[in-house]
């Protein structure tokens, strides 16, 4: 039989475990909730990801722009558009209406109606005609059929991953030649030279090391797209970045949360690591 003094003991005992236990669960749940917050969340379809919608119109236009990221992604490096052609990294940062298209401007630095691509010219885009099916090629938010590529028929010998189009497979593979020089909007320059490649070693041991290829970005974004706006030009490790902050869509996350393979295929990043990726 327990003596008095053995019973308060073995409740105070029982006690404390019920507080460490309570202790660790609480723990657990906030570090749960912390990785729900900053794990990347699910991309959308291959077909959306990238899709951006202009919104901002008058009630006399066509309505509603729909632009893919995918369709001039297959065609043109992404440098080529957001430096030379002036488009911002950020959603309703550029200012685009049709009167700057039809100066030459924005998508009008392409879309003159004069530009050749594969030796057929580019539609002017926001012509001075009354609005027609021409226009519902760009103006085909909620439009059935208006739009002449979509993506299922126009990817479909494309190379696959994960997340839709392989877009270092197919462009090795020369299934993609994305120009990278169109007259009239810039100046013709001297090819860069590719920095080298670098290892990024994790702060945390269970995380396997980043390969960082300057060349396979450079040949999308060249060097001005990156340096100095999203990675300032200084010795490396000066500037700090985190998962958590590439999620946020700040250093690796301005493109690899919009437009570039999402932060979820773990893989394309850390190589070394186990086959597996975020859902």
């Amino acid at each position: 039989m327990l003596t008095y003094s053995n019973q308060r003991g073995t409740k105070g005992n029982e006690a404390r475990l019920f507080l460490l236990t309570l202790a660790w669960a609480s723990f657990l749940l906030a570090a749960t909730a912390v990785a729900q917050i900053y794990l990347p969340p699910p991309p959308p379809p291959p077909s959306d990801y990238g899709k951006v919608i202009l919104d901002t119109y008058v009630k006399s236009s066509p309505g509603a722009v729909v632009f893919d990221h995918w369709l001039h992604r297959s065609k043109f490096t992404c440098r080529l558009c957001h430096v030379d052609a002036g488009f911002a990294m950020e959603a309703k940062a550029t200012g685009i209406t049709a009167e700057s298209n039809r100066q030459g401007f924005h998508c009008g630095a392409c879309h003159d109606g004069k530009k050749l691509f594969y030796g057929k010219p580019l539609f002017a885009a926001c012509p001075r005609t009354p609005p027609d099916r021409q226009c519902d090629r760009c103006h085909s938010l909620g439009k059935v059929g208006a739009r002449k590529y979509e993506y299922s028929s126009f990817t479909e010998h494309f190379p696959k991953d994960l997340y839709g189009i392989n877009w270092e497979a197919a462009e090795a593979r020369g299934i993609v030649k994305p120009v990278d020089f169109v007259p009239g909007i810039m100046l013709r320059k001297a090819q860069i030279q590719s920095r080298e490649d670098f290892t990024i070693e994790a702060g945390l041991e269970w995380v396997h090391p980043v390969l960082f290829s300057h060349e396979k970005h450079s040949v999308w974004n060249g060097c001005e797209l990156c340096h100095p706006d999203i990675f300032p030009t200084a010795r490396r490790s000066t500037v700090q970045y985190t998962m958590f902050s590439n999620i946020e869509g700040r250093h690796c996350g301005a493109c690899h949360t919009k437009v570039a393979f999402p932060l979820n295929n773990c893989q394309k990043c850390h190589p070394s690591g186990p086959r597996w990726a975020a859902q």
